[in-house]
C-alpha cells in the first residue's frame, strides 16, 4: 500500500477496514422507518382482505370492481397527461 492510497481513503473506507460503519443521518433513518411502516400497512391491508367476513365470491366481485375503477382512473389521468404534453 502506497502513501497516495492512504491519502485517497475516505472516512467510510477507514471505518469499513476496522469493521465499523458510520451512523446513518436523520433522513436515512426516517426513510428506513417510513418504508417499514409502509410495508406494514400493505401487509395489514392484505390480511384484512383475507380475513374479511364475506364470501369469496363477494370479495372477488368487490376487488374486481375496485381494480376496474382504478384502471379507469389511471387511463383518464394518462390521457389527460398525454393531451397536456402535446399542447
Amino acid at each position: 500500500m502506497k502513501l497516495q492510497d492512504i491519502k485517497d481513503m475516505t472516512k467510510e473506507d477507514i471505518l469499513a477496514a476496522i469493521g465499523l460503519a458510520p451512523k446513518p443521518s436523520a433522513g436515512q433513518w426516517m426513510a428506513g422507518t417510513l418504508s417499514v411502516f409502509g410495508l406494514g400497512l400493505i401487509v395489514g391491508a392484505g390480511a384484512a382482505l383475507l380475513l374479511t367476513p364475506r364470501t369469496g365470491r363477494e370479495m372477488r366481485g368487490d376487488l374486481a370492481d375496485r381494480v376496474k375503477t382504478l384502471r379507469e382512473r389511471t387511463a383518464t389521468r394518462v390521457n389527460a397527461a398525454a393531451e397536456s404534453a402535446i399542447t
